[in-house]
């Protein structure tokens, strides 16, 4: 008995040690990692929904970075601030850590309010700005947008399109209504909402010039700020003035600039311009694109051009060709005839597929100014 007594305090003197052993080991490890401390994070909010975020810390090795949209985790920062800028109205839970080592940081959280004004609603201060005079050109025609309503030469379309043309063509999902225009401090804005209008889920406006203003070569500068988002389908374009006798495309349609809302690359960032017509008989259309090297239309004016004469159709943005036609060949014939005028914002249709959860509405179309210049 006293032998396995003495048997029992060993092992259980043993088992005391390896645990105090393997204790302090861990212990001495802890020690080794020492965390970072004292993290301070300071946000501060710009324009249109971009935010700057500044972080320091005492024993910091780096930072990583998340703003709080959908599931992205937060990423390592270079140096002390990060920016990003957010596309929808919200409150977001901005993260900043602090690491020692990869595994081993503190963390500190920070709240951003972005309101509808700062998320791409706002009027952008910045972008290009064309010039009021072309060696070679005489400025012919204008609107500046100036006032509270819109000048003479602009006209309505309303409805949806039916009973003749349901869902204007494109199976597009907006009611048109003048309420959706506004004229203020210089500016044309022309607002997509979600709302109930006409049977219809989605709201807009669609104006033009009509046998009120009608153009024939010359170049075409189109200031303006676009709208973004998933559905979302601005345009600035042209129509056949005998549209009413020939129809659709034989009167053909010249697409200034179209662009069709995503976040993906190839929709909020990028122009399109196009021709359709009706080439003996038979529908045609021909087009090119423009893509921005950073940001998206939504973020600052850009001026959409055309420089268009008996022998072409040149593309521009800010002043920059990207694209061409050849409209002497005589199927081309309709680009030899006076156009009008349209602009519009639609939602959903065949282009741009319909909107979806990311979308937020409203969107808005602000046009600066329109101006026409002729060749001398």
């Amino acid at each position: 008995m006293i032998l396995a007594m003495a048997k029992f305090k060993l092992i259980g003197l043993l088992f005391l040690a390896a645990w105090m052993s393997n204790s302090c080991s861990q212990d001495e490890v802890d020690d080794m990692v020492l965390l970072p401390s004292n993290l301070q994070v300071e946000v501060e909010e710009l324009e249109r929904g971009e935010v700057l975020v500044r972080f320091s810390a005492d024993n910091v090795n780096f930072f990583r970075v998340g703003f709080g949209v959908g599931d992205q985790a937060p990423e390592r920062a270079t140096g002390n601030q990060a920016r990003f800028t957010y596309r929808n109205p919200g409150t977001y839970v901005i993260t900043v850590q602090a690491h020692a080592t990869e595994s081993d940081f503190i963390t500190e959280t920070v709240s951003v309010e972005i309101p509808e004004t700062n998320s791409g609603l706002s009027i952008p201060s910045t972008g290009y700005e064309s010039p009021l005079e072309y060696d070679g050109y005489t400025l012919s025609w204008q609107d500046e947008f100036e006032g509270n309503s819109l000048a003479s030469h602009w006209v309505h379309e309303l409805g949806d399109g039916c009973p003749n043309l349901c869902g204007w063509g494109n199976n597009e999902l907006q009611f048109y209504r003048r309420e959706n225009t506004t004229v203020r401090d210089g500016y044309l804005i022309i607002q997509a909402k979600e709302e109930a209008v006409g049977g219809k889920n989605y709201s807009s406006s669609r104006i033009k010039t009509q046998e009120q203003a009608v153009f024939q070569y010359g170049r075409i500068d189109v200031r303006a700020a676009l709208p973004k988002g998933q559905g979302i389908w601005p345009a600035v374009w042209m129509m056949g003035e005998n549209i009413p006798q020939v129809g659709w495309p034989a009167c053909g349609e010249i697409d200034i600039m179209e662009m069709i809302g995503g976040s993906q690359s190839g929709r909020d960032d990028t122009t399109h311009g196009t021709v359709h017509w009706d080439n003996n008989g038979s529908y045609a259309n021909f087009g090119g694109s423009k893509t921005l090297s950073e940001g998206i239309f939504n973020d600052n004016f850009h001026v959409f051009s055309i420089i268009w004469d008996a022998e072409k159709i040149i593309w521009l943005l800010d002043n920059d060709p990207f694209h061409e036609i050849d409209i002497r060949p005589s199927a081309l014939d309709e680009f030899r005839q006076p156009f009008f005028f349209l602009l519009n914002v639609a939602v959903g249709g065949n282009w741009p597929g319909n909107p979806n959860a990311s979308t937020s509405f409203p969107q808005q179309m602000v046009v600066d100014y329109i101006r026409v210049f002729e060749r001398n």
